[in-house]
Formats: structure tokens, C-alpha cells, sequence
């Protein structure tokens, strides 16, 4: 349990790092923290992060753009409504041009 609280705070401190009006994916933070397999551990954290008002959850996608977390945001369409009000556009629960607004957190090493 330990080992997975010091995990999920690692996930928490990229994403508050994610600039308003961009994405990232669940497998780029895993990545990033040298656990490329632990995608669904970083869909753990997300799914937990809801306690600290300062970790932008809403700014995580799976790795095609697709709203895949909807629904731990309380209603089906708040996540959509959040990347939107930050000018994200999205169609279908995915995000248009996820490709283009795709940050990476390699971003965070320059």
C-alpha cells in the first residue's frame, strides 16, 4: 500500500503540470515514471485524485484521446465540460485533434 501512495503522488505531481488546454494519456505519465506497464495504475490514481482540488484529472485520456474516466467525475459529461471550458473541443467523448493538443511529459525534462 505504501509502495502504491508514494506511485499515485509521483502520478499527481505530473499531472498538475499538464498546461491548461492540452491532454495527456494514462500510458505517456506511466511511461514517464519508468513503469510503462502500469497505465491502468496511473487510471487508479486518477480515479483517486478527486480529494485534492489541485490535480487537473480531467486533462488524463487513454492513449487514442478518448474520455475513458467520465464517469468517476460525478456526472457523465463534467469531464467534457472542463477540457472544454479550457477550449478543448470534443466530439463523442474524444478529443478533436488529440494529436496537436497531446503534451508529453518529456516536456517536463527540458
Amino acid at each position: 500500500m505504501e509502495d502504491r501512495s508514494a506511485f499515485f503522488e509521483q502520478v499527481y505531481q505530473v499531472v498538475r503540470q499538464i498546461p491548461s488546454g492540452r491532454v495527456t494519456s494514462y500510458g505517456a505519465i506511466a511511461r514517464f515514471l519508468g513503469a510503462a506497464r502500469s497505465s491502468r495504475m496511473v487510471g487508479y490514481a486518477m480515479n483517486n485524485s478527486h480529494i485534492y482540488s489541485d490535480v487537473p484529472a480531467h486533462r488524463v485520456v487513454n492513449r487514442t484521446g478518448l474520455l475513458t474516466g467520465k464517469h468517476h467525475f460525478g456526472t457523465p459529461d463534467r469531464m467534457a465540460r472542463l477540457l472544454e471550458a479550457e477550449g478543448i473541443v470534443v466530439i463523442g467523448d474524444q478529443v478533436r485533434d488529440f494529436d496537436r493538443l497531446f503534451w508529453s511529459p518529456e516536456e517536463l525534462l527540458k
